[in-house]
């Protein structure tokens, strides 16, 4: 198995909601099949699937889905971008969970969820910058 991650699903109970959200932050949506919301990223895709339909794929019911502890991270190129960033996710329809704020480790950084309870962390990280794509890697892109 290769060091990376393709696709990231997160199953959604509303996907006009979810996908106006996520396009609300400026992403844009790719093609992609009936059923299926898909935004290309760097390197990978960030998909919207329907939860029930997600439960099925797998062999679960929907309530043993539940919401794992897990986050995901959006870092950002300069500090004062983490609380503009939470401020558009809010004005699109999301919760902030922690404000930004300088943390331990030397960043900055804040908490929102979408419109679905989906977290995500917004960081700004001076010790792994980001490249001139976009790109994130733990000690920093090249």
């Amino acid at each position: 198995m290769e060091q990376r991650i393709s696709l990231i699903t997160l199953g959604t109970r509303d996907m006009a909601a979810q996908g106006a959200f996520y396009e609300s932050l400026g992403w844009a949506r790719v093609d992609s099949p009936d059923g299926v919301i898909a935004f290309d990223l760097i390197g990978q895709t960030l998909g919207l699937y329907p939860l029930e339909a997600l439960a099925k794929d797998i062999g679960v019911a929907v309530s043993d889905l539940g919401h794992g502890a897990s986050t995901l991270g959006y870092n950002v190129r300069e500090k004062h971008e983490v609380g503009a960033l939470l401020e558009r996710a809010v004005a699109s329809g999301g919760r902030i969970l922690k404000p930004a704020e300088d943390v331990f480790w030397g960043g900055h950084s804040g908490y929102f969820a979408d419109p679905e309870g989906h977290i995500w962390e917004v960081s700004w990280n001076p010790f792994s910058p980001l490249g001139s794509d976009g790109t994130f890697q733990w000690n920093g892109a090249e």
